[in-house]
């Protein structure tokens, strides 16, 4: 599928969240003909089928004077109608690549996979190739069978950081991502990380509530907001799963989706994700001055390209089966080469306990 870029945009830029994207917006003329709106629409979008436009329908993501309608509904002159989506409009030229793909699990409908670190999502600006999307775009064409669902292009809901790795589930079909958003956009799904922070937190649980936005200092950060004066809502619940002393292992549920959530909440809360490039995780932030620390510290840093941050489960509904379909993956090597050199540090050093 040829595609213009429509706008630029930034990796960061792509989010999932409480916000819907109008995609398509119509005021009809005052001399229309009472029709229904899958026709009317069919007549209005290029490259759509009718049955693509009732499966929006059906999904909610068509509006009309800004409330829901069904595939049924007769249009009346001087409606206003939208359509509208939980993911941001992104027309940008998709170049299919060989690139290997972990995957999890695939049927016709959708696809799961266990992303690896150093991979961004989704072409961008400065990212154009060498992405997941270009994979999956070679991926898809490169199957022996379609269905007449199949939507074009790697149907994206959720994505995740370039140095986080972990559990992705791509849409095939239109029907896929129109109801994998929705169960997004109504968090519904079940998504769980493991972190590991700098410092030593010392409850076992707590619930982070805080807006998230751009920094008005740097715009490629996210930061907090707790006043709620910027940024959107955003809570994250947290669990410590071990405690190293100088470092803590964290399990995280999302209550929201906003870019850098679990980076930006960590950071404020005092305890930024180990070797976070962005948010300050990749200094000495606890511990010793002595250069054997600091060199047992680097070669840490040195087994991860970036933040110790991993999309570790993720759980929905089958858009197809109503199935609750959950998935569960391994730490990357690197991470659990960090996981095992602070094991031995804190077993042999009584100062970092």
């Amino acid at each position: 599928m040829e595609e213009k870029l429509l706008e630029s945009w930034e990796e960061d830029d792509f989010n999932t969240g409480d916000e819907l994207f109008e995609h398509h917006k119509f005021i009809v003329d005052k001399g229309q003909d009472i029709v229904r709106i899958d026709k009317f629409l069919m007549d209005k979008l290029a490259n759509t089928s009718r049955n693509k436009i009732q499966i929006a329908a059906r999904n909610g993501n068509i509006l009309v004077n800004k409330k829901e309608v069904k595939p049924n509904y007769k249009v009346k002159p001087s409606d206003e109608i939208s359509v509208v989506f939980p993911y941001p409009v992104r027309e940008i030229e998709l170049i299919p690549q060989e690139i290997p793909l972990h995957i999890v699990f695939e049927d016709e409908h959708l696809i799961v996979i266990n992303k690896s670190s150093n991979m961004v999502v989704h072409p961008g600006y400065g990212n154009y190739k060498g992405t997941l999307v270009n994979a999956l775009v070679y991926h898809f064409e490169n199957l022996p069978m379609r269905t007449d669902d199949y939507y074009g292009r790697p149907g994206l809901v959720h994505r995740l950081d370039k140095h986080t790795t972990g559990i992705m589930v791509v849409a095939k079909t239109e029907h896929a991502l129109t109801h994998l958003a929705k169960q997004f956009y109504d968090r519904t799904t079940d998504r769980r990380y493991h972190a590991l922070v700098w410092g030593n937190i010392e409850e076992d649980s707590g619930t982070i509530t805080g807006n998230i936005g751009r920094s008005l200092k740097n715009r490629k950060m996210m930061t907090v907001f707790p006043n709620g004066d910027f940024g959107k809502h955003a809570v994250t619940h947290f669990t410590v799963l071990k405690r190293f002393g100088l470092v803590t292992l964290i399990e995280c549920k999302l209550e929201t989706g906003r870019t850098h959530q679990i980076r930006a909440h960590m950071k404020f809360l005092g305890h930024p994700l180990f070797n976070d490039l962005e948010y300050g995780g990749d200094q000495i932030l606890k511990g010793m001055t002595s250069s054997k620390y600091k060199q047992f510290i680097d070669n840490c840093f040195q087994l991860i390209p970036g933040q110790a941050l991993h999309a570790k489960t993720l759980g929905f509904n089958h858009p197809e089966s109503g199935e609750r379909l959950f998935f569960d993956s391994e730490l990357p090597q690197g991470y659990k080469d960090i996981l095992l050199k602070w094991t031995n540090y804190t077993n042999n050093n009584i100062e970092a306990i």
